[in-house]
């Protein structure tokens, strides 16, 4: 991973006793008083629910370009994006280029963490937006594992190209795995590409 889209994590508010406590509440059921097992996390994210929700990561680009930070802005979660507004910064803003570099400070749930990667770690996204895309999955993986296992691309999440034109990414991936792993089956398909992801980042 190039140092140059480094991912800051500022903290990840909400927890696990919350999300599964949730979960029972909706069932009539008492909270279990203790953190769920990895399976109900990894179960759970798959599946979506909405007590997933409870969970939020805030994080930092430092010295992102003004125009890849525009890509991320598009999304429907909490961003602040350092001003290029001529009385704060003292530079005409007509005269300011579209890489100016800016600082981007997101915070998003999981679930629009889950329906915003698919977009930009696929690869008709912008090569240096998805970089940030995967910087962001290997820096909260340390921290949340099973987070970053559900961050995948759309290709990926639906078992095949939605776009209008592909990128041939799916089919290189699926004649690679398709020996290893069951590609019906999310979980296997998750985690096929998941050994795909880090052998790019080692490498």
């Amino acid at each position: 991973m190039q140092s140059d889209y480094k991912t800051e994590i500022i903290k990840v508010k909400g927890d696990w006793r919350e999300v599964v406590d949730d979960c029972r509440s909706t069932v009539g059921k008492a909270g279990l008083g203790k953190d769920p097992s990895q399976d109900f996390r990894r179960k759970i994210l798959i599946a979506e629910h909405s007590p997933i929700r409870d969970i939020k990561i805030k994080w930092k680009w430092n010295s992102i370009k003004s125009w890849i930070a525009t890509h991320w802005s598009r999304h429907k979660w909490e961003c602040f994006i350092k001003t290029q507004r001529s009385d704060r910064t003292n530079v005409d803003r007509d005269k300011s280029p579209q890489d100016t570099l800016v600082t981007f400070t997101g915070e998003a749930n999981i679930q629009h963490l889950i329906d915003t990667w698919r977009k930009r770690l696929c690869y008709q996204a912008h090569p240096e937006t998805r970089m940030y895309a995967e910087s962001f999955k290997a820096q909260i993986s340390p921290m949340e594992m099973e987070i970053s296992d559900v961050l995948v691309p759309n290709c990926v999440y639906r078992g095949g190209c939605p776009e209008m034109k592909t990128c041939g990414f799916y089919e290189q991936f699926l004649r690679e795995y398709e020996e290893e792993a069951d590609m019906n089956n999310i979980q296997s398909r998750y985690a096929a590409y998941n050994d795909l992801f880090w052998k790019k980042i080692r490498d």
